[in-house]
């Protein structure tokens, strides 16, 4: 065979095996319900995320996504994945809790001590057991994302000391691990869905929240709430979630995509949140905000305060999803 023919043969059949693959993936597009706007961190996971998936289909799998809770709030917009009616979600692994009861021990007070920590917890062997959990109530997990470390804001006064916490009326997810810490602190504890929250602190319904600086930013609290203390109580992960009925009609390749680029939109999402991290707090001080630090040992008072939650929450989470996570805890620590 001449070199002319055999590269035409060679050409052939790349086109051939292109071709086959792209058979085994459909036109599709994946409607996904984003609770922040297009210009949080997630966005940018999000467009990851989609052009990967594009990319690896030949085109064929597209991911569309809607933001600021245009679905509905975390809570809605999950249950109308599990039916079916919409195709993805992004919701805190928190509201979740009232399915999967065992997801709780990630939102206990002061779990992690930082971002590496709950990356090892959440990609490994923990993360998998609470994933494996989630397709009994009609969804399938694809990767954790993260909104970060959580502080607290409200517009009455700066949070330096544990006794700060008295009297405020604290807007919690709807979640009994945060309702129980703000109590335990001496808050009047609010649970609320997160699409009313800036209306709440509007009106003064409630006099405060608590969230990851990028989104304090990017719903703009800082409108409506003067004093931002930097707790860092609760870490609050993301699920990167499918519908199950969706998920079934789909391709094994089709699904090692998703799974593929969502862990690829993880990685970048994670990466700019984290890089935004001091520009968004020096960005939330220069539109107002009055952002103060806690003294070690008041720190410490507030962690001794709250860990009694552990106790109260351990029956309602469970002792293998607790011993789990802590016994992780304690081989990334080399305790």
């Amino acid at each position: 065979m001449n070199l002319t023919l055999r590269l035409a043969a060679i050409a052939l059949a790349a086109t051939c095996a292109a071709g086959a693959a792209n058979a085994q993936f459909q036109d599709r597009n994946f409607r996904l319900s984003s609770g922040s706007g297009k210009d949080h961190p997630t966005g940018n996971g999000i467009a990851k995320m989609a052009s990967c998936a594009q990319a690896k289909s030949g085109g064929k799998m597209k991911i569309t996504p809607y933001w600021d809770n245009q679905l509905g709030n975390d809570s809605t917009a999950t249950q109308s994945v599990r039916s079916g009616t919409i195709d993805l979600v992004i919701p805190s692994t928190a509201p979740l809790v009232a399915m999967v009861p065992e997801l709780g021990v990630l939102d206990l007070p002061f779990l992690f001590s930082n971002e590496a920590e709950a990356d090892q917890v959440l990609d490994g062997k923990a993360g998998a057991y609470f994933s494996a959990k989630l397709p009994a109530v009609g969804l399938v997990n694809l990767a954790y994302w993260e909104n970060g470390f959580r502080n607290a804001t409200n517009s009455k006064r700066p949070i330096t000391r544990i006794e700060d916490f008295s009297g405020l009326k604290m807007r919690v997810m709807q979640n009994p691990v945060y309702i129980d810490t703000f109590k335990e602190l001496g808050a009047n504890a609010v649970p609320m869905a997160f699409s009313e929250v800036y209306s709440a602190l509007e009106t003064k319904t409630v006099d405060g929240q608590e969230n990851p600086f990028a989104l304090i930013d990017n719903m703009k609290f800082y409108e409506v709430q003067k004093y931002l203390s930097l707790t860092k109580h609760s870490y609050a992960a993301m699920a990167m979630l499918m519908s199950k009925k969706v998920w079934d009609g789909l391709s094994p390749q089709e699904q090692d995509t998703l799974k593929a680029c969502a862990v690829e939109g993880r990685d970048e999402q994670r990466k700019v949140s984290r890089a935004k991290n001091g520009s968004t707090l020096a960005e939330l001080k220069s539109k107002g905000m009055q952002v103060n630090d806690i003294a070690p040992a008041e720190m410490a008072r507030i962690r001794d305060k709250v860990k009694v939650v552990y106790e109260h929450q351990a029956g309602k989470i469970g002792n293998e999803a607790m011993g789990l996570v802590m016994g992780e805890l304690k081989r990334i620590r080399g305790q």
